[in-house]
């Protein structure tokens, strides 16, 4: 079983599973999925702890992979599509279910541990700070982060999480967990794979210009366990590819899924 949300565009074709990142949500990919969806069925999931997906106790890297392998079957294997968190959970799936999935497209993230999460922690923080009972439009909510989030791109990416039910605001991300567990999502869980994993289907590794996360330095770590991987980068665009180059990625996926 798994107690995650998907939403669904197209109704033929092969299957495309698209998987976000930190702080993100399914939806964050809807521009991108109804233009593939003439030709591909396109599945937009919520990981665990985001959007409308349940929350558990932690968070944990293999746990999620699982989970969104259960949505999917061997007879209908897929062409996966990963951003940043949801990148590792990516290529977790393709590691430990290499039947499920026919391709996989990696989108600014590495199979590495990484060490910045200080700029994550101050966003957690704000959004848990935000007293959500005085809040009358969203539009409060915008400008009593300002301080803490002075970036507007990043400020209106994370409201996208605050949602509006009968009863009041709430945040769709579960704060408490991600918050304390911000280390393990940094981290990539190399300890508690085989040490012969991988996976050898074809890899599109797409990494932002302006972006840190896809280096030469990662390349050893990438090739080991993807060996059939090559790799693009997209000018313009930083961490967040999808929302600063949607066009050029968009075309970038279609080649590589069609």
């Amino acid at each position: 079983m798994t107690g995650l949300h998907t939403t669904t565009f197209g109704e033929r074709g092969s299957l495309v599973v698209f998987c976000h990142g930190l702080f993100g949500q399914g939806k964050n990919w809807t521009q991108i999925g109804k233009v593939l969806s003439p030709d591909h069925r396109v599945l937009l999931v919520d990981m665990p702890h985001h959007g409308r997906s349940a929350w558990a106790e932690e968070f944990d890297y293999l746990d999620a992979a699982d989970q969104v392998a259960g949505l999917l079957t061997g007879d209908d294997p897929v062409a996966l599509v990963g951003h940043s968190m949801g990148g590792k959970i990516a290529m977790l799936v393709a590691l430990r279910h290499p039947e499920l999935v026919d391709r996989l497209c990696v989108v600014d993230v590495s199979p590495v541990q990484y060490h910045h999460s200080e700029e994550f922690t101050c966003y957690i923080a704000a959004m848990q700070a935000l007293d959500l009972d005085r809040l009358e439009r969203r539009a409060d909510a915008d400008e009593a982060l300002t301080e803490s989030v002075p970036n507007t791109t990043v400020r209106s990416f994370l409201l996208q999480n605050l949602r509006r039910q009968d009863d009041g605001w709430s945040w769709q991300l579960n704060l408490d967990v991600l918050g304390r567990d911000l280390e393990r999502l940094g981290d990539w869980p190399a300890d508690r794979l085989d040490d012969a994993a991988s996976y050898d289907g074809p890899v599109l590794w797409v990494a932002g210009e302006t972006s840190h996360y896809v280096k030469d330095d990662y390349a050893e770590a990438m090739d080991r366990l993807f060996p059939k991987n090559r790799r693009v980068t997209i000018k313009g665009a930083g961490h967040w590819v999808h929302s600063e180059q949607p066009e050029v990625l968009t075309e970038v996926l279609r080649r590589f899924i069609t």
